[in-house]
C-alpha cells in the first residue's frame, strides 16, 4: 500500500496544477458578488460540508476539519485548500480542508480522497464507490507543508440538461436525490438546474389567470414527459397529473433547494418561453396565440400534438413570465437569479429578421427582471447547432445581443463535439459555458471522447478574448460512463490539459482500488477506441437488439455486393474505411461504429484476466458486464446483417443460423445484464410504482415507465411511434421481455417468407408488434430487482462462447 501512496503522490505532482483565472467580465464579477450574497451563513456550509462527510465515510468524520474561508485567500476567485491539522490531541483532526463554499470544501474533500487516499467516488449505479484504499483513522497520508492550493479558472460548474429530469430524475424520492447533491458536490457543481416541482408553482400562476385545474389536465404531461410538455413539444401526453403528484414533487423541491443552498451552490430556475394551455386562448381572444405544428406523432393527433404558444411580443407574456418567477420567489424565498429559457429550441421564430429576434429577446428577459431585478437568462446554446440554417451570424447576434450585457449566459451544449463558440466569435461577446452533452435518452453505450474534454475546455478558456465562464455537463440521462462525467467535472479545476493516457491509470487504480496491470492496459485500449470517437456523429445507441430495424429488406437491391461488404466493417475494418458506412446512400440499417472492435474484444480479454484480481470490486464487476455488452451488442449487429443479407440472397441455412444466432444472442446478453443489480428493469418499474398513492396513479406511473422506455410515444394500427426506441436502455427484464418477441417475431416473418417463397409480410408484423407493444407497455408483471449469477464467470462463459 505505501507504495500504490508513492505513486499518487508523484502523479499529484504532476496532475494538480495551481490554477491561473481569466479575469471575468465586469458584469460576471458583478453576478458573482450578488450570488455570493444570497449564500447560506458559513456555520450552516461547513456543518452541510460535514454532514456530507458523515454520509459518505462515517468512520473518518473527525479526521477532517473544514472551513469556508473568503475569495480573498484565492485573489478574489473560488478555489479550495488542503493543508495538514496541527495535531493537538490524539484522535483530532488530521486534514484540514478550507473552501470559499461548502462546494469548494466537499471538491477539496473529494481531491484529497482521490489523489492522496487512491479512492474513487461514481453514481451508485455504476459501481458506486471504492473507499477500501482510504488508511484507517491516524494514518491518513499528509500534504505538502505548504499545503495545496486549487483555484478555478471558471467560475461556474454547470449540471442537467432540460430533459434530464424525465430521462433520469423522474421517479427519484429525497434518499435519491439526497445522494445526488452529495455527488454533485464532490464533483464541484455549483450551478444545478432545479426543474422539480414547477407543475404546482404553474398550476398556482395559471389559476389566477382563470385556468382551471381541469384545463391544466391537458396542458401537463405526465410523469416521464414532463420535459416536453415544458418546452411545448407535447401536452397532456402521459397524464393527467394528479394533485398528489403535483403536491409530493413540490414539497420535494423544496427539500432539493434547501440542500443545495446549505452546500453554496446557485441553483438555476425555470423561467416562462411561452408555453401556455389551450383554454388561454379562450379566455384572452386578443392575445398573440399560435398554435404550433406537429412535433413526432405518428398523424398530428390533437390530443397531445400542436401545443400553443403566447407571442414575447404580446403584453401578456410579460405579465404571465411575471408572475411565475415571483410565485417561485414566494413558494422559495429569493434564492438564486439565474432563470433558464428556451423559448427557441426546436422552435424558430416565424421571421428570420434581426429586429423581430431582437424585439422577442427583449421580451422574454422583460418577463423575468420584472420579477427579478437582477435575474441572468441561462439559455440551452442547442438551436445554434440544430437549426444553424435559420440562425446565421446576423439572427444570432439580434438574439444574444437583445439582453443587456452580462444578463445572459448560454450553454455551448454539444462543445466535446460541436463547438459553437469558436464559430461565433465567442457567442458575440455572451458569457457561455463549455458543455458536455454526450448522452441522448440515457442509452446504454460505452461512448466518449476524452481527448476532446481534457483539452477543449482549456482550448476555449485560454483562446483570445474568450468569454468562457463554465465547464457544463448537459447529458440527457445520467448513470453511465463513469470515466467520462469524472474526467468532466474536474475540468473546471483544471488550468492545464489533462494527459490523459497518465490520468486514466490512476482513474484504474482508484476506480478498482488495486493496481492490476491488465485492466490498466484494457483502459488504454479503450481510451484509443471506444472513447475516442471522432467522426462528429452524435451519438445514440442504435444497436440492433435495442433499435431493431423497421423496414422490408426484399425491396432491397440484392446485387448490391459492395454494400454488404461495407456492412462487414461493423467487425473487422479499420478506422479510414469504417467512415463509408456512414455516408453510403443504401436504405440497409446502420449502425454506428467508429472504432476497432478487435481491439476492444482484445481489452475485454484484459479485463477477464484481470477477474481473479478484482472480482470483490462492485466497480469492477459494473465495468465488466458493461464492456462485455458493448462487445456482444457489436457482434450482434453484424449477425442482423449477415441473416438479413442472407434472406437477400435466399440462402436458408445461413439465414437459419444467423437469426438464430441473433435471437440467442439477446438471451445471452439478458443473462449478462442480469448478474449486476444496475441492468434491471425492475429497479426503473418498481421505483415509479413507489410514488404512488393509489392503484390509479400506480397504473399510470408504470406505464409512463413502461413507455418511454419503448414505444415512447403514439402509435396507429401499422405505424410505430416516430420516437420508438430513442430511450431505449440495456436492461435485463426488456431484453427478455420486449427486444426478444419482437426480433423473434420479426425473424419469423422472413423465415416464412424465405421458406414460402412469397413477399415478406412486413404490415402484418408491425401490426402483431405494435399491438405486442401496447399490451406490454400496460403490464403489471413484475421484474426482479435483485442480480443473480456470477457476472465474472458468465462473462468468461460469453467470451469463450462467442469470440474465442
Amino acid at each position: 500500500m505505501s507504495n500504490l501512496k508513492t505513486q499518487f503522490m508523484i502523479l499529484l505532482l504532476v496532475f494538480v496544477p495551481i490554477a491561473v483565472s481569466v479575469k471575468p467580465q465586469q458584469p460576471v464579477e458583478a453576478l458573482l458578488r450578488r450570488l455570493d450574497s444570497k449564500r447560506s451563513s458559513a456555520s450552516v456550509q461547513q456543518a452541510a460540508a460535514k454532514a456530507l462527510l458523515f454520509r459518505l465515510l462515517p468512520t473518518h468524520v473527525d479526521s477532517f476539519e473544514f472551513k469556508i474561508v473568503g475569495k480573498d485567500v484565492c485573489g478574489g476567485h473560488s478555489c479550495f485548500v488542503i493543508n495538514n491539522h496541527s495535531p493537538s490531541r490524539r484522535y483530532g483532526p488530521e486534514i484540514e480542508i478550507k473552501g470559499t463554499t461548502a462546494v469548494e470544501i466537499a471538491s477539496g474533500l473529494h481531491w484529497y480522497l482521490k489523489y492522496f487516499c487512491g479512492a474513487h467516488v461514481s453514481w451508485d449505479k455504476t459501481g458506486g464507490v471504492q473507499l477500501a484504499s482510504i488508511p484507517n483513522t491516524g494514518s491518513l497520508p499528509r500534504v505538502k507543508d505548504e499545503g495545496l492550493k486549487v483555484q478555478r479558472p471558471v467560475p461556474w460548474n454547470y449540471y442537467q440538461n432540460v430533459v434530464t429530469s424525465s430521462y433520469s430524475f423522474v421517479w427519484w424520492d429525497w434518499e435519491r436525490w439526497q445522494k445526488e447533491i452529495d455527488w454533485m458536490a464532490l464533483q464541484g457543481i455549483n450551478l444545478p438546474l432545479a426543474f422539480t416541482g414547477q407543475e404546482s408553482i404553474w398550476q398556482k400562476v395559471f389559476l389566477d389567470f382563470n385556468i382551471s385545474k381541469g384545463d391544466l389536465n391537458d396542458f401537463f404531461g405526465g410523469p416521464a414527459f414532463l420535459a416536453w410538455a415544458r418546452m411545448g413539444n407535447l401536452h397532456a401526453w402521459g397524464g393527467p397529473l394528479s394533485q398528489n403528484w403535483l403536491d409530493q414533487q413540490l414539497i420535494l423541491q423544496k427539500q432539493i433547494l434547501s440542500r443545495m443552498l446549505e452546500l453554496g451552490m446557485t441553483p438555476v430556475l425555470p423561467s416562462f418561453s411561452g408555453n401556455v394551455p389551450a383554454t388561454l386562448k379562450k379566455i384572452y381572444p386578443s392575445a398573440n396565440i399560435t398554435r404550433l405544428g406537429d412535433w413526432n406523432t405518428v398523424n398530428g393527433d390533437h390530443r397531445w400534438c400542436c401545443t400553443y404558444l403566447l407571442d414575447p411580443s404580446d403584453p401578456l407574456f410579460v405579465e404571465i413570465g411575471t408572475a411565475f418567477i415571483r410565485r417561485q420567489v414566494e413558494e422559495y424565498g429569493d434564492v438564486t437569479d439565474i432563470y433558464n429559457c428556451d423559448t427557441f429550441n426546436e422552435n424558430s421564430p416565424p421571421t428570420n429578421d434581426p429586429a423581430y429576434i431582437s424585439s422577442l429577446g427583449a421580451a422574454v428577459y422583460k418577463a423575468m427582471s420584472k420579477g427579478d431585478t437582477d435575474a441572468v437568462w441561462l439559455m440551452q446554446g442547442w438551436l445554434f447547432y440544430s437549426d444553424s440554417a435559420f440562425w446565421k451570424p446576423p439572427q444570432m447576434k439580434a438574439l444574444l445581443h437583445s439582453i443587456p450585457f452580462g444578463k445572459m449566459i448560454v450553454l455551448d451544449l454539444f462543445a466535446d463535439v460541436k463547438p459553437i463558440w469558436n464559430t461565433s466569435s465567442q457567442f458575440y461577446d455572451t458569457p457561455y459555458i463549455w458543455c458536455l452533452l454526450h448522452n441522448f435518452g440515457g442509452n446504454l453505450e460505452m461512448y466518449g471522447i476524452l481527448d476532446a474534454i481534457s483539452s477543449g475546455p482549456v482550448d476555449a478558456r485560454t483562446s483570445a478574448n474568450s468569454t468562457m465562464v463554465g465547464v457544463g455537463m448537459c447529458m440527457e440521462g445520467i448513470e453511465h460512463n463513469p470515466v467520462i462525467y469524472e474526467l468532466t467535472s474536474e475540468m473546471a479545476f483544471r488550468s492545464e490539459k489533462v494527459p490523459v493516457k497518465d490520468w486514466l491509470r490512476t482513474y484504474s487504480r482508484r476506480r478498482y482500488g488495486n493496481a492490476v496491470r491488465q485492466v490498466e492496459e484494457a483502459w488504454e485500449i479503450l481510451h484509443r477506441t471506444i472513447y475516442n470517437c471522432t467522426d462528429g456523429i452524435a451519438d445514440h445507441n442504435t444497436d440492433f437488439i435495442v433499435k431493431f430495424p423497421d423496414w422490408d429488406p426484399s425491396l432491397e437491391s440484392v446485387s448490391n455486393t459492395s454494400e454488404h461488404k461495407r456492412m462487414h466493417m461493423f467487425f473487422s475494418l479499420d478506422k479510414k474505411r469504417r467512415f463509408l458506412l456512414q455516408t453510403t446512400s443504401s436504405q440497409f440499417p446502420k449502425a454506428h461504429l467508429w472504432y476497432s472492435t478487435q481491439d476492444v474484444i482484445n481489452a475485454l480479454r484484459l479485463f477477464l484476466d484481470a477477474g481473479n484480481d478484482l472480482s470483490g470490486s462492485l466497480t469492477y464487476r459494473y465495468d465488466l458486464v458493461d464492456l462485455t455488452r458493448q462487445v456482444l451488442s457489436k457482434l450482434a449487429n453484424q449477425v442482423y446483417v449477415d441473416a438479413v443479407t442472407a434472406f437477400q440472397k435466399k440462402d436458408v441455412k445461413a439465414y437459419d443460423v444467423n437469426s438464430k444466432k441473433f435471437v440467442q444472442l439477446i438471451k445471452d446478453i439478458e443473462g449478462l445484464l442480469a448478474s449486476d443489480d444496475n441492468f434491471l428493469l425492475g429497479t426503473w418499474l418498481e421505483s415509479a410504482k413507489k410514488l404512488a398513492t393509489s392503484p390509479m396513479e400506480k397504473r399510470l406511473y408504470e406505464w409512463n415507465a413502461r413507455t418511454q422506455v419503448t414505444m415512447w410515444y403514439d402509435t396507429t394500427k401499422t405505424n410505430q411511434s416516430q420516437l420508438h426506441d430513442y430511450a431505449n436502455k440495456f436492461w435485463s427484464g426488456l431484453l427478455e421481455s420486449y427486444y426478444l418477441p419482437r426480433a423473434s417475431s420479426y425473424f419469423h416473418y422472413l423465415s416464412k417468407s424465405l421458406r414460402e417463397n412469397k413477399d415478406f409480410e412486413v404490415e402484418k408484423w408491425r401490426t402483431e408488434w405494435i399491438s405486442f407493444s401496447n399490451n406490454w407497455q400496460a403490464g403489471t408483471e413484475l421484474y426482479p430487482v435483485k442480480a443473480k449469477g456470477n457476472a465474472l464467470a458468465i462473462s468468461r462463459a460469453l467470451y469463450k462462447k462467442y469470440l474465442m
